[in-house]
């Protein structure tokens, strides 16, 4: 049989006033597709016609659901690190046309939202193709085509690559083997497109063909995730308006293949009501929480022990917060949201506590009719979507979640995902159906994307195994393992292993542990927390325990307890359980009793009025409710400083250090990090205690992190061999320029007016000295030179050279692949570089980019929490971006 293999490629209005898809097909059965595809362009349809063909076999489309796909591959699990494939959205639309929007839309935050790149990209996937298939009798058809192409290019809404089809021959599915193929060859990535398997596809409304169509769909789903190991997410929509235009039968299908197809072929899951075919902005929340999962699922996944982003240990950091919301629905928590935001650094979702919940049971059982017409799985999922709308326009205390390209979503609240057990404070049965259920609660609260599953760890060992190897293999939500004791003391002997217990076997990223007391005559309101301090020394790696004991005598325990505190809220009408308090009452209780005393920090430098550091610093532990100081330490001699009252204060809790001190401060500090070691500078010190209390002075350097995370979100993980970093100045921001390029994998090229700078960069972090900034290959030595003898580009200049010298590149390197440039100046906002770049179209990163991010790394290392991320990224840009006047 001949196979059909094409492209359907559109273009969008500036007004976003139609969308267009691309799509990628094969035909698989007994229909062969036309070549006739539609282009909409600002409302005006017009026709073009191109075919591609090449001979192939493929699967009938009557295949079931469990044909064996031909191939000799083994099979492929998603997996986190380096995910260069594209992301499948599967499940079946209304006539909002919901998977086809949300891919386009996130196809476009993948990339940036650039326009250029969307274009690119979709020239790059039409060429593939028409070098592959293109019949010799269709060439002369490019150069028409190509021009009008041109003359309708305006901006290109997003790429979707749409599973099935429909012509006027009638319906046809791809071969997943194509898909295969592509990504293979580089052509498909997750920047170049969405897979999208919809279920309620025009090509399903002729019933002739529904079953059949059902059958190979079914099959590229199954292979695109397990042969493939696509990452999917499974679009539930569930409009709960009669008139929504998903038709009964429509719904009946999706009844029917969802336990058999939509979810098992997926790893997380979106609900959508109304939103589709709402005329409000409740539709951009949708967007967001798609990018939210796709960015959550895209992260290293978590180290049990670990540090850094999405690690426990800042997660559940020191002075951290979460509220537990105990009402019936979550909507019934919107009128204290906003005041509860600014409080707390998570929220707790409470499934046991929902009316949902018991829905849930209730129909699990069979016992009532009157939750037939229900679905409380959707209603937990859509809930707690509903939760993280309400707290996004207040997360201030959020911390960052990479997505894509340059993108930081900084507006996601985390949430703590629970099922509490009857016996353990909470109200889930706990016989042996009701923790069949809980665990499968559970694992939807995996699927949700939930940055914390709270998982007791009392009980069945099968089904506890299960879920955590799930959540370790295709999930990246931190686990918390937790057990109550209610009703009855435990020695300290007991209370130790449950912490043990509660490290589940070593996956789990944190330990809960609440105890009960009958009296508190002997400071027993303190076990909880000596057993968490005398339990983390027993077992290695270490991580963050929670001790709490229950109660109105357990309230000083929630002062004790240095971590991830549960805490209610003085808004709300009642507390979540006895012996709450709020994390206001708690902070003061510690400020009270020295856990929590008022540090003094500083930024160390000369002639630093113009520095935002004071700013920043300080509006980011105003956000969390630190009381700590932050001030300018201008001083033309480092000894100034170490001699002056700030460093020699009992509660001075570290610096930064900037421009003339960064190399000098060195001699006084007691440790270096590798960083600052083979950096040879400090921009960052800390204060630690040691075993015996006394004072450790830490010299760190964050300089490198902030060149290092702008640029490691734009370009990767994956370096292609020959990518160079064009390093331009010789100071002690080079040295860091140079240690944060060589730890992305990039090979550099020095440059700096002053050669021998640039030799000594060359010889401590490796990579070649350019004599000159020229394209002449046959000068020794310029980087043209150096280019060439290599097979190189230059994939990224970072210019560490002041804004006053109005250094511009040279056009030659412009003129063909557009580096990423990074100039470190953050005043002015436009140096002469940016504003040639910029036009240019390079993707570019200011100075101000690199400042919160270094000043965020010096805060998590300060305070041992996570930062404020949007709150540190305002005050900068607010002291940083032009006015009028400028």
């Amino acid at each position: 049989m001949e196979m059909r293999r094409y492209i359907r490629g559109g273009v969008m209005a500036p007004l976003n006033l139609c969308v267009i898809a691309m799509m990628v097909s094969a035909v698989t059965s007994f229909v062969t597709p036309t070549s006739s595809t539609s282009v909409i362009s600002g409302g005006v349809v017009a026709e073009s016609s191109r075919s591609y063909t090449k001979s192939g076999v493929t699967t009938p489309l009557s295949a079931t659901v469990d044909a064996e796909v031909e191939s000799s591959s083994k099979k492929s699990s998603f997996k986190f690190d380096n995910y260069d494939k594209p992301i499948v959205l599967l499940g079946l639309s209304s006539e909002g046309n919901e998977l086809q929007r949300l891919a386009l839309s996130l196809s476009a935050s993948l990339v940036g939202n650039n326009p250029q790149t969307m274009q690119s990209t979709l020239d790059k996937l039409e060429r593939s193709q028409g070098a592959l298939l293109v019949a010799e009798d269709e060439e002369e058809d490019d150069a028409a085509e190509s021009k009008a192409s041109d003359e309708q290019q305006q901006q290109v809404a997003g790429i979707s690559l749409s599973a099935v089809g429909l012509d006027e021959e009638g319906p046809f599915v791809l071969d997943a083997g194509l898909i295969g193929e592509l990504i293979r060859e580089k052509t498909l990535s997750l920047t170049s497109g969405v897979v999208v398997l919809d279920f309620n596809h025009p090509a399903f409304h002729n019933k002739e063909f529904e079953v059949d169509l059902i059958r190979a769909l079914s099959s590229v789903a199954k292979q695109l995730y397990e042969e493939l190991g696509l990452l999917s997410v499974y679009v539930n929509v569930q409009p709960d308006d009669a008139d929504s235009g998903m038709s009964d039968k429509a719904k009946e299908r999706k009844d029917m293949i969802e336990k058999d197809v939509l979810i098992p072929f997926s790893d997380y899951e979106i609900c959508v009501k109304n939103e589709g075919t709402a005329d409000d902005s409740s539709w951009d929340n949708i967007e967001w929480e798609l990018q939210r999962m796709i960015g959550r699922a895209l992260l290293a996944p978590p180290v049990v022990g670990g540090t850094g982003t999405n690690s426990a240990d800042l997660m559940m950091g020191l002075n951290t917060f979460f509220l537990s919301l105990s009402f019936p629905h979550v909507e019934d928590a919107s009128p204290y949201i906003e005041q509860m935001c600014l409080d707390v650094d998570s929220m707790e979702y409470r499934v046991d506590l929902l009316q949902a919940a018991k829905d849930y049971l209730t129909k699990a059982s069979g016992d009532d009719d009157s939750c037939n017409d229900k679905d409380p799985r959707f209603d937990i999922l859509y809930q707690q979507q509903r939760l993280r709308f309400m707290c996004r326009p207040n997360a201030q205390r959020a911390p960052a979640l990479p997505f894509a390209g340059s993108g930081i979503i900084d507006d996601a609240l985390p949430i703590v995902y629970t099922v509490r057990t009857a016996h353990q404070a909470g109200t889930w049965p706990d016989d042996e159906e009701g923790i069949k259920h809980m665990f499968d609660l559970l694992e939807l609260g995996l699927r949700s994307g939930a940055e914390v599953l709270d998982v007791e760890s009392a009980w069945d060992a099968k089904l506890t195994d299960k879920l955590m190897k799930r959540a370790k293999d295709r999930h990246t939500s931190l686990i918390l393992g937790s057990h109550h004791v209610v009703g009855e003391e435990v020695s300290m002997d007991e209370a130790i292993e449950l912490y043990r217990q509660c490290r589940m076997d070593g996956r789990a990223h944190g330990a809960k542990v609440v105890l009960s007391i009958n009296g508190n005559d002997n400071d027993e309101d303190q076990l909880a927390y000596k057993a968490s301090i005398a339990a983390a020394k027993m077992d290695k790696p270490e991580i963050p325990n929670i001790g709490l004991i229950l109660g109105e005598d357990g309230s000083y325990s929630r002062i004790l307890n240095p971590r991830f505190t549960p805490v209610t809220h003085e808004t709300l009408p009642f507390k979540a359980a006895p012996g709450q308090l709020t994390a206001a009452e708690i902070m003061a209780g510690r400020l009270l009793t020295g856990q929590v005393p008022t540090e003094r920090y500083a930024i160390l430098g000369h002639n630093i009025a113009y520095s935002v550091s004071p700013q920043m610093q300080g509006s980011a532990f105003a956000a969390v409710k630190l009381p700590h100081t932050y001030t300018r330490a201008d001083v033309e001699t480092v000894e100034e400083f170490v001699e002056g009252p700030i460093w020699n204060d009992d509660n001075f809790g570290g610096c930064s250090v900037t421009i003339p001190h960064k190399a000098n401060i060195i001699p006084h500090v007691d440790v270096l990090t590798d960083a600052a070691k083979e950096i040879g500078s400090v921009n960052t010190v800390i204060v630690k205690k040691d075993k015996k209390g006394t004072r450790v002075l830490i010299g760190d350097n964050t300089d490198w992190k902030g060149i290092y995370n702008p640029l490691r979100r734009r370009i990767g993980d994956k370096i292609k061999s020959g990518s160079y970093a064009l390093i331009l100045g010789g100071g002690g921001t080079a040295r860091a320029a140079a240690y944060a390029a060589t730890k992305l994998g990039l090979d550099r090229i020095y440059y700096n007016r002053t050669p021998e700078k640039a030799q000594d960069l060359a010889t401590e972090f490796g990579g070649s000295v350019a004599s000159s900034l020229s394209d002449d290959a046959d000068t020794k030595n310029s980087l043209g030179a150096i280019l060439a003898e290599n097979q190189g580009n230059v994939q990224v200049v970072i210019s560490t050279l002041p804004a006053a010298a109005e250094f511009e590149l040279p056009e030659w390197i412009l003129s063909s692949a557009l580096p990423i440039v990074f100039d470190v100046n953050y005043k002015p906002y436009n140096t002469a570089l940016l504003l040639q770049t910029t036009a240019k179209g390079c993707d570019v990163v200011r100075g101000s980019e690199m400042l919160w991010e270094q000043g965020v790394g010096q805060f998590e290392l300060w305070t041992g929490r996570t930062a404020p991320y949007g709150v540190m990224k305002k005050v900068v840009l607010e002291n940083c971006l032009p006015t009028e006047a400028d």
